[in-house]
């Protein structure tokens, strides 16, 4: 699986090496439009190889996507962790419940419970 895992990485690296060498070209990348531009001070246009633009277009695709995940599952991941306290305190409600019982038996009975 590690091989496999491998030359997959070599194939899509040759591939994107290949798809950066294609379009090393530089392009203008405008910011803004030409009407809103005036109303900005800062620089509306970059000189940026293609091969950038579409790598960026890509990465800040998925960093949007991962954040968008992120929110969406926030409602399952608290409830979640609401369970696991739950059960944490049920957990030690039953331990309690165990030692008051404990108490009011033999104490042969409560080493043999103890021990079961």
């Amino acid at each position: 699986m590690r091989y496999i895992r491998y030359a997959f990485l070599i194939v899509l690296a040759v591939a994107l090496v290949t798809v950066a060498m294609a379009n090393r070209g530089a392009v203008t990348l405008h910011l803004l439009p030409e009407e809103l531009a005036g109303f900005v001070p800062l620089a509306n246009t970059l000189q940026l190889p293609l091969f950038m633009i579409i790598f960026g277009s890509i990465v800040a695709g998925l960093l949007i996507g991962f954040v968008w995940e992120w929110f969406r599952e926030h409602k399952g991941r608290a409830e979640g962790a609401r369970a696991r306290r739950e059960v944490k305190n049920l957990e030690r409600e039953v331990t309690r419940l165990k030692a008051d019982v404990v108490d009011e038996k033999d104490e042969i009975l409560a080493l043999l419970e103890k021990s079961a």
